[in-house]
């Protein structure tokens, strides 16, 4: 049985004008639609073409036209006469930008060959790339000729990454001699990024200082950069220059330093370790502050490589500690003129004198004079000039520590000093409460007796006993200067009466020019004498070493302060040599540094025979010493890690021994005055010692 269903539905009709209905309702609907995409479609045009117009000009700019900052020339640093200390000199530069490389190795292989390096260059540059940060540029070569810098810019291309430029690297002619003095430069690290968030540290080719006045002056000295748009094609290839802005030179410094007797200082301790001040007696201004041995820091603003780490951190001289500033050394004898008007200010009368035997007993046990035969009878003058211990220790017990100590503060040392570096150790002048509160102990006699010959707690840096040398010389409180000024006030009185300051004169004149511990001091200058004091400061118990020989870390460090005229102090000085067997390592630098700023060209010619013996320059010794390396080690050495360097900076903390018990130098004879032929002295590599071996305290 069939069921008809369309019963149930019946068929609608339609007419034409349903059809015509419904076709209109669909019409209106889809052009709706339609007309609101349109509408959308417009105003996002619009509002792109209206108000997004420069972001997107500036877009389409960016793809044809390239934008790059130009490094800023650091500003010159110069010496008092306007010599340059540091400048810029035109250099071509190969830089990576790790971030932008595509293919990392293949670009650096290609570069080596391009640019000739050596295996050694390669290691040291790979160990760059490896701490670098991605988006910080490392530089790959620098210094380059015309031909090497063409072959690789050419190839831009094809070397994603690599930047080539123009401009100008730090100079700084003296190479090491100024190399604690001005210290270096260096690309920006990620944490001198983090902490200026200045673009042109990540420029290309721009370096900061890292150390000494370079890092004190860099606000001064960065300058502004200039910009550079040129044209360039969808793979990067330059068309056409479009615009240069040109860079704005950073400030010169001009310091109070002596380029060339700050050169000649440094060449003149030759291969000793040890440093030379010299102060101005009018101003305080700073002729010179010499440490050595040094770096180049021409080497270091190309980033330290692997095997110039190890020359340097292999060298037992520390040739990265700036001992100027940083080395602390027991000053020996040449507190005595200190401690004289100490004396004399405490009422004691110079002619008082005591008996030397060659000994003093204090308590249960024996202090001996460094002359172990006596001096006889002694009052101050001799006691300063034949450095007699026993007047010292004796007398010392007298008037006490208290007066001795604030005496020494008043001339400068434990002192800090207001200048334009990165750091000073400023030492220690020991005293009954810095002891209390130090180590929690009473002050003892032996204490006075080791402080009065500048052993035991004692502890100073080079400048401060420039500055001890320069107030003694002039009787002013000198403030040591290293930033050079045209008006300078007048320093305040010393509160020292000339008749104390006149009589101690004399005696450290004597030293010299009379029956003192220091004849070959003497200027070969007519009508010009030099008043100086000597000093041998112990390093170890005699015990363990005489200190005049032996193991280089076991002698007695040599010091030497002196000023000259004697008559009209103009310029004082100090010399510490490290571990130089005695004053007799210091004296004969002292003497030469002070012939310097008379007569030149006689000082000159000494140096120039010293250094034939020596194997040259500061330079040449360096270049003579890393060519050495670089035959016996090569690629073989170990590459540089974090603790490394954080050891090598804690060396610029590390201070000499102290010496509880007291000590005193060994005999020592007095000088004849007989001058030892250049070539002929020995052992001291820094002058002409003694031949006996023996120098004078």
């Amino acid at each position: 049985m069939k069921i008809n269903f369309r019963r149930f539905f019946p068929e609608r009709h339609t007419t034409s004008g349903t059809l015509r209905n419904s076709f209109d309702r669909r019409s209106v609907v889809i052009g709706t639609v339609q007309g609101g995409i349109g509408v959308l479609l417009a105003s996002r045009m619009g509002y792109l073409a209206v108000f997004e117009n420069e972001k997107y000009k500036l877009e389409a700019e960016s793809n044809r036209v390239n934008l790059s900052l130009i490094p800023p020339r650091r500003g010159w640093i110069l010496d008092r006469y306007g010599t340059p200390l540091a400048s810029n000199r035109a250099d071509f530069r190969v830089d990576i930008i790790p971030d932008r490389m595509s293919d990392p190795e293949r670009t650096i292989n290609r570069l080596g060959r391009l640019l000739s390096l050596t295996p050694i260059q390669m290691q040291d540059l790979h160990d760059k790339l490896d701490k670098a940060r991605g988006f910080a540029p490392v530089e790959v070569s620098s210094g380059l000729d015309w031909e090497r810098f063409a072959a690789v810019s050419v190839r831009l291309p094809d070397l994603p990454g690599v930047v080539t430029q123009r401009g100008f690297s730090r100079h700084y002619p003296a190479g090491p001699c100024v190399g604690h003095l001005l210290g270096y430069v260096g690309t920006a690290s990620a944490e001198d990024y983090e902490k200026d968030r200045d673009p042109l540290l990540i420029t290309p080719g721009y370096k900061v200082g890292k150390d000494g006045i370079e890092k004190v002056f860099e606000q001064q000295l960065r300058g502004k950069p200039g910009a550079r748009r040129v044209e360039v094609t969808a793979s990067g290839r330059i068309v056409r220059d479009l615009e240069t802005r040109e860079d704005v030179q950073g400030q010169t410094i001009k310091l109070t330093i002596d380029a060339g007797l700050q050169e000649y200082a440094a060449r003149r301790i030759g291969p000793e370790s040890g440093a030379v001040v010299v102060m101005d007696c009018h101003t305080g201004d700073v002729l010179t502050m010499a440490s050595m041995p040094s770096f180049d820091p021409n080497s270091f603003s190309d980033g330290i490589g692997r095997l110039e780490w190890k020359m340097l951190s292999d060298d037992d001289h520390v040739p990265l500690r700036n001992k100027v500033l940083r080395g602390l050394y027991p000053p020996g004898s040449t507190v005595k003129p200190m401690v004289a008007l100490s004396f004399l200010k405490a009422g004691l009368d110079p002619e008082e004198s005591v008996v030397c035997n060659g000994g003093l007993r204090v308590g249960n046990r024996v202090f001996h004079c460094w002359n172990r035969r006596g001096h006889g009878r002694v009052n101050m003058a001799k006691g300063i000039y034949q450095s007699c211990d026993v007047y010292f220790y004796y007398f010392a017990q007298k008037i006490g520590m208290d007066p001795i100590a604030a005496m020494a503060r008043r001339l400068g040392l434990g002192q800090e000093f207001d200048l334009p570096v990165v750091g000073q150790s400023y030492g220690t002048v020991p005293d009954p409460a810095w002891k209390l509160k130090k180590y929690g102990r009473e002050w003892q006699t032996y204490d006075t007796v080791n402080a009065t010959i500048g052993q035991g707690y004692f502890l100073v840096n080079p400048l401060q006993q420039a500055v001890m040398a320069s107030r003694i010389a002039s009787g002013q409180e000198l403030m040591p200067s290293l930033f050079y000024s045209d008006k300078r006030g007048g320093a305040p009185s010393l509160g020292v009466t000339q008749e104390h300051l006149d009589y101690v004169h004399q005696a450290m004149s004597d030293v010299v020019n009379g029956p003192g511990t220091a004849h070959r001091a003497a200027l070969p200058i007519e009508g010009v004498n030099l008043a100086g004091k000597t000093g041998t400061a112990q390093v170890v118990s005699l015990s363990v070493s005489s200190g005049k020989g032996g193991l280089w870390k076991y002698r007695d460090h040599g010091h030497f302060i002196c000023f000259a005229p004697f008559d009209k102090p103009r310029y004082a000085c100090a010399v510490v040599i490290e571990h130089g067997g005695g004053s007799g390592a210091a004296y004969p630098v002292a003497r030469d540094v002070m012939t310097y700023l008379w007569d030149k060209e006689k000082a000159m010619d000494k140096l120039l025979e010293f250094e034939k013996q020596w194997g040259g320059t500061p330079s040449e010794r360096l270049d003579a010493r890393y060519r050495a390396y670089a035959a016996q080690y090569g690629v073989n050495v170990p590459a540089v890690s974090a603790e490394d360097v954080r050891e090598a900076e804690n060396t610029q903390q590390s201070v000499q021994p102290i010496l509880n018990e007291a000590q005193t130098p060994a005999p020592e004879p007095v000088a004849t005055g007989t001058e030892a032929p250049a070539g002929e002295a020995t052992p001291s590599p820094a002058g002409d010692s003694d031949g006996s071996g023996a120098n004078p305290q």
